[in-house]
C-alpha cells in the first residue's frame, strides 16, 4: 500500500487516493471505485503524453462501469506487454477483483510512467534546443491539442487541464456546444457532411488519404508561388520599375510572407464540414459573380500586336544553297561568283586567276 502511494505522489498525481484511507478502500472496491478508475486513468493519459499509446481508459462513474473498465485494462495491458499473469491471465472481467492486484496494477502503471519519462528526458535533456513539431507529421499529438485548445477558447470551456479525463472534457464540451447551438436561429448549422460512425480501421485509412492528399496539394501549392515569384520577377524587368522596386517590394513581400505551401487541411475540418459543401457551384454563375466581381474586370484591353504562331498561315521555307565565303576548293560544282569557273580554265591550259 504504500508503495502505490510513494509512486503516485512522486509523479505529480493529487487526486482522491492520496487522501487518508482512500487508496485501501479505493482497491478494495476495485474497478466499482470512481477514485481507482480516475486513478489509472491520469496514470495513462500521462502515459500518453510521453510515448505513443493507442489504448485509452475511461473512469467509472458507478459499479455498472466496472466491466467495461476492465475491458479497456486488459487491452491496454496486452499493449503494454505486462509480466504479471495475475493481471493478464483469466476472465478480464473478474482481474481486478482483489485488493493486491489493483495495488500491482497502480505500481505497475507507475513504473511504466517513470520508465517513459526517464526515456524522454534522455532523448531530449532540460536547455537542449527542440524543433518544433511539423502541423502534418509526426503522431500528431502537437496538432490535435491545439485544436482542442481552440475548440475550449472558442466554446468558453477553458483551457483543459493536464489530469482531466478525457470523458469529463468531451462531456463538457458537448454540453458547451448543445447549448450555444440551441440558441442560434434554425437552420443556422446544417447537418454534417460525415455522418456516419467510422471503425477505428477506417479512421486509419481516412488519415493515410487524407496524408496522401495533403502531399499531392503540397506540391500543387508550390507550383502555383512559384509561378507567382516569376511571374512578379518579370514585372521588375521595365526601366520604369527598375525605380520603384523598393515601393514594389513594400507591397508585395508582406503578401508573399504569408502563402504557405503547406496545405493545413486535417480530418477535423472533414468532420466539421456541412452538407452545404457538397453542392458544386460554376465559379462564373451569377450568384459567385455578385460576390467575386471587381473593378479590374471592367478594364478592357486595348489593340496588341500580332505575335503570329499559326503554322497554317506560314509557307514553306525554301532551302538555299551557299559555296564556301572563305578560299579553297569548291564541291558544289557551282559557277563562282565571279561568273569563272577555275577547273574550265585548267583544262584549256589557262592559269586561272591569281588570288
Amino acid at each position: 500500500m504504500a508503495a502505490a502511494a510513494a509512486v503516485l505522489n512522486a509523479l505529480g498525481y493529487s487526486g482522491q487516493l492520496l487522501e487518508e484511507g482512500a487508496l485501501a478502500q479505493g482497491v478494495e472496491e476495485g474497478a466499482s471505485s470512481q477514485h481507482f478508475t480516475a486513478a489509472c486513468a491520469w496514470l495513462v493519459s500521462q502515459l500518453n503524453e510521453v510515448s505513443l499509446l493507442e489504448e485509452r481508459l475511461t473512469p467509472t462513474t458507478g459499479p455498472a462501469d466496472a466491466e467495461s473498465f476492465q475491458l479497456e485494462v486488459s487491452g491496454l495491458l496486452s499493449e503494454l506487454y505486462c509480466p504479471y499473469p495475475s493481471l493478464t491471465t483469466g476472465d478480464p472481467t473478474t482481474r481486478l477483483n482483489d485488493s493486491e492486484r489493483c495495488l500491482q496494477l497502480l505500481v505497475f502503471l507507475g513504473s511504466e510512467l517513470q520508465a517513459a519519462r526517464l526515456l524522454r528526458s534522455k532523448r531530449h535533456p532540460r536547455g537542449q534546443h527542440r524543433e518544433p513539431e511539423d502541423a502534418g507529421g509526426g503522431d500528431g499529438s502537437a496538432q490535435t491539442l491545439g485544436e482542442l485548445q481552440a475548440l475550449c477558447q472558442a466554446v468558453g470551456v477553458g483551457k483543459p487541464t493536464p489530469g482531466i479525463p478525457t470523458a469529463q472534457l468531451f462531456t463538457e464540451l458537448e454540453d458547451k456546444i448543445r447549448e450555444a447551438i440551441a440558441g442560434l436561429p434554425e437552420g443556422t448549422v446544417g447537418k454534417p457532411l460525415l455522418s456516419k460512425s467510422l471503425e477505428p480501421a477506417q479512421w486509419e485509412h481516412l488519415e493515410q488519404i487524407q496524408q496522401a492528399m495533403c502531399v499531392e496539394y503540397e506540391c500543387r501549392r508550390q507550383m502555383l508561388i512559384s509561378r507567382l515569384d516569376v511571374t512578379v520577377q518579370s514585372f521588375h524587368w521595365s526601366e520604369r520599375a527598375k525605380h520603384r522596386g523598393a515601393a514594389m517590394g513594400q507591397l508585395y513581400n508582406p503578401l508573399r510572407s504569408s502563402l504557405c505551401r503547406k496545405a493545413g487541411v486535417t480530418l477535423a475540418h472533414l468532420l466539421s464540414a456541412r452538407e452545404d459543401l457538397s453542392i458544386i457551384t460554376r465559379t462564373t454563375s451569377r450568384s459567385v459573380r455578385e460576390k467575386t466581381a471587381c473593378a479590374i474586370n471592367k478594364i478592357l484591353m486595348g489593340p496588341v500586336p500580332d505575335r503570329g504562331g499559326r503554322p497554317g498561315e506560314m509557307e514553306r521555307p525554301m532551302a538555299t544553297w551557299e559555296g564556301r565565303r572563305s578560299g579553297g576548293e569548291r564541291r558544289d560544282g557551282g559557277d563562282r561568283k565571279d561568273g569563272g569557273d577555275w577547273r574550265q580554265e585548267k583544262r584549256r591550259g589557262g592559269k586561272g586567276r591569281k588570288h
